[in-house]
């Protein structure tokens, strides 16, 4: 069994390719990377550290690369594979959308059979963001003609992966826990299962209780510890107050799971207490300036930061830690990072207000917004 999966970094390496090849597939990855393409291709394995006190290590073998950027050798790759992975970041998902069009125009004229693509991506619905991408690079008649044998169910991926540096270019350290969900409802009949996979037929609720637990979370200890001129999120959560904080924060977003999915209040305050274990954990280090970096995604409408909000507001509920960890984005300051960069030009040309309503698109006067204002001038008095 073959499974092509674009993106050879460290998610790619370390979390799905892993599972896979633990599954039985021979793992061919596609990077655009040309140092880590000829590592592959050369060595054909690698190893896979996790961030516990042991430090197992877990060696995958039988792997290869292809060159993304040659889309005649991805299109025979997505031709010929049993399953198509990706995890490249969602944004990127358009440019690897051409060849995976043109293998599956190839596999329909050979006749290969069905196929499962399954975008593993830090989004909402990014298998169904990738099949309009793809979509876009065939006629009418091939789309009627995939649909029969082309599938594309949305998942929900977890598992830390920081910045890292290793003399070997191929090692990758991750933490120990890790979640994937894929909706099984949008799977064909007689699919073969990856081992460590959860299949549901109803994704949103762990969609959203990733977003809003693990996301959430994590970008509040890095918005707040970087207040506090924490480096690491490791820092941060080493301080009981920002600790206080960021739980107070799930606090709020756990009421609206709760009412919106029916979860259970026990399991939840266990499942946030295993994801505060997860931020505070010492064998990993994850820098602040990686976890906050693109604020302005994050304080987007349907994110993990706005939505939950609006919803905790619309439940009756005032969410004065959300709109805290929001003001504490539009404080955000990181030069490399373009998105902090143009929020900072925004606030300093349009003023706070104008860009709290630009980006989250909260108008002025909701309550929400309020809220946001309220806390930006407090926290900027007291820097």
């Amino acid at each position: 069994m073959k499974a092509l999966h674009f993106g050879a970094g460290n998610i790619g390496r370390g979390f799905i390719g892993l599972l896979l090849s633990q599954s039985g597939y021979e793992v061919i990855f596609s990077d655009v990377n040309q140092a880590l393409v000829a590592e592959l291709q050369k060595r054909g394995a690698y190893t896979v550290t996790l961030a516990n006190e042991a430090k197992d290590q877990l060696h995958v073998k039988g792997v290869t690369a292809i060159d993304g950027t040659r889309i005649d050798e991805v299109a025979e790759a997505v031709a010929e594979a049993d399953l198509v992975t990706t995890a490249v970041g969602v944004n990127i998902l358009k440019h690897i959308a051409a060849g995976i069009a043109r293998g599956i125009e190839k596999r329909l004229e050979s006749g290969k059979g069905r196929l499962h693509i399954i975008a593993c991506e830090n989004a909402i619905g990014g298998s169904t963001q990738l099949k309009e991408h793809v979509y876009g690079h065939l006629d009418a008649e091939t789309q009627a003609k995939a649909s029969e044998w082309i599938a594309f169910p949305d998942a929900a991926v977890d598992r830390i992966v920081p910045i890292q540096h290793h003399e070997d270019l191929l090692e990758v350290t991750v933490e120990p826990f890790y979640e994937w969900v894929v909706d099984e409802s949008a799977m064909f009949d007689g699919y073969k299962p990856v081992e460590g996979v959860h299949y549901v037929s109803n994704l949103m609720p762990y969609i959203e209780r990733k977003l809003f637990t693990v996301n959430t979370g994590h970008c509040a200890a890095a918005y707040l510890g970087s207040l506090q001129g924490y480096e690491t999120i490791q820092q941060a959560m080493a301080d009981e107050v920002i600790t206080g904080e960021v739980k107070a924060t799930l606090k709020e977003t756990g009421a609206v799971l709760i009412a919106q999915y029916g979860f259970d209040q026990t399991e939840h305050d266990q499942y946030i207490e295993k994801i505060i274990g997860r931020f505070r954990n010492d064998q990993l280090t994850d820098e602040v300036t990686r976890v906050g970096r693109s604020p302005i995604r994050k304080l987007s409408p349907n994110d993990r930061l706005v939505k939950p909000a609006l919803q905790a507001h619309e439940q009756g509920m005032m969410p004065v830690q959300l709109a805290k960890v929001m003001a504490a984005a539009l404080c955000f300051h990181n030069a490399d990072d373009p998105e902090a960069a143009e929020l900072q030009h925004s606030i300093k040309e349009k003023g706070v207000g104008q860009t709290v309503s630009d980006y989250t698109s909260i108008p002025e006067g909701h309550p929400v917004y309020e809220l946001i204002l309220k806390s930006y001038h407090a926290l900027a008095d007291q820097a």
